[in-house]
């Protein structure tokens, strides 16, 4: 069984109203992943890593955007930052008190890197986001794809003129593998 939660481009836009406002393609019926790639050959390619990021379990998501900028800003492993790898620890270990050290430590930071949203996407997954004793606040369902889109954003913001291109494909084309692989 793949890893899609939508059989169509339309339900992704059905379950994230707001997604119109950030993709002005007009949803169809056609499965996800072809979608997609219209999307990648459209004016707007960058359209594309919303829809991925909004049609992808949250938890495949977050590992989505780890490994897109991981290669877009050419980070070995055992060289990522903390914010990179609290995010990749939730996603090997999906236990709260990982999603809560990744929510502390984006929460706790500036917003300009990367992995600091990607540390945020984490944290946003679900249970309470709020840092407040006896607070409970629930994250908005996009919050976590909206992370993400910017994480990948900003690493594709940062690569030369000559790499964008490639690399937007390259982050499309790995979140349709994601989305292909049974779960």
């Amino acid at each position: 069984m793949p890893r899609l939660r939508f059989e169509t481009a339309k339900e992704v836009f059905e379950a994230f109203p707001a997604l119109k406002e950030d993709i002005k393609t007009a949803p169809t019926g056609e499965k996800p992943v072809p979608f997609m790639r219209t999307l990648l050959a459209s004016k707007t390619p960058e359209d594309a890593l919303a829809f991925c990021a909004h049609t992808l379990p949250r938890r495949e998501a977050v590992w989505w955007g780890c490994q897109c900028v991981r290669a877009m800003a050419k980070v070995a492993e055992g060289e990522e930052d903390p914010f990179l790898r609290s995010a990749e620890n939730w996603v090997r270990e999906p236990e709260d008190y990982r999603r809560l050290a990744a929510l502390r430590l984006g929460m706790e930071s500036g917003r300009r890197h990367a992995t600091n949203w990607l540390a945020l996407a984490a944290g946003w997954s679900g249970g309470n986001i709020s840092l407040m004793e006896g607070m409970h606040v629930a994250p908005q369902p996009d919050q976590t794809a909206n992370a993400i889109r910017t994480a990948i954003l900003i690493a594709l913001a940062r690569v030369g003129a000559g790499e964008r291109a490639p690399n937007l494909a390259n982050a499309v084309e790995g979140g349709a593998k994601l989305m292909d692989q049974p779960a």
